[in-house]
């Protein structure tokens, strides 16, 4: 019996899809995924992609949550231990490395989870663990709310990168404040995450101070 030939190119799936549509966006922005981009960097008819995904917002949604699917839940299992405070700073982190990593997507991932499974399962554990700290689930609402507004955000655009390493761009005459200005470019990374960091904390801290007034027993 003659065995069946094995296919030139892998078949296509909604991973190989989600997996090239994503690798467009990283390296070329929102906008270069179409779905007859996608059909000829997979090597197929453009209506192949319509098994699988019926249009290229629907494709989108599937990037987006498979970067959601990377940010660390581990921290809000019942088991894990870590105070409700330790545990939102761990996962902020671990959720703005995502982000940093794929900086075209957090436009998507800002309007919220809608029907994506990995973005739900995001908030489900970020709420669940702050009502089984004592938070109220109003309270609690408003902290996955707060955190998501604070992380997207710090991810949409540098600070840093908004200065030019020229240093002749900040007069003195105009900017006697500016002098070193021109060096934060350089320092992007130093500077975005320290400033993350200091933002967290003191939000953190803010809600800290909130925790005994709000808590439960």
């Amino acid at each position: 019996m003659c065995a069946m030939a094995r296919p030139r190119k892998p078949l296509l799936s909604r991973e190989r899809i989600v997996e090239t549509a994503g690798a467009l966006v990283d390296a070329e922005g929102l906008e270069a995924v179409s779905t007859r981009r996608l059909a000829a960097e997979l090597g197929v008819s453009g209506p192949s992609l319509y098994n699988h995904f019926r249009t290229k917002d629907e494709i989108l949604e599937a990037v987006a949550d498979a970067v959601s699917a990377r940010v660390d839940l581990s921290m809000f299992g019942e088991t894990d231990g870590r105070d409700w405070r330790t545990a939102l700073h761990d996962w902020a982190l671990s959720y703005r490395a995502a982000l940093a990593d794929h900086p075209h997507l957090v436009p998507v991932l800002a309007v919220g989870p809608g029907r994506r499974p990995a973005g739900l399962r995001v908030a489900d554990a970020v709420f669940g663990a702050m009502v089984r700290a004592g938070w109220p689930p109003a309270q609690a609402t408003h902290i996955g709310a707060l955190m998501r507004y604070f992380i997207t955000g710090s991810a949409l655009g540098s600070f840093a990168r908004g200065f030019v390493d020229d240093a002749t761009a900040y007069d003195p005459a105009d900017y006697p404040h500016l002098g070193q200005a021109h060096l934060l470019a350089e320092r992007r990374q130093q500077v975005d995450e320290g400033a993350f960091e200091t933002g967290l904390r003191a939000l953190l801290d803010g809600l800290s101070l909130q925790y005994e007034r709000y808590a439960s027993p």
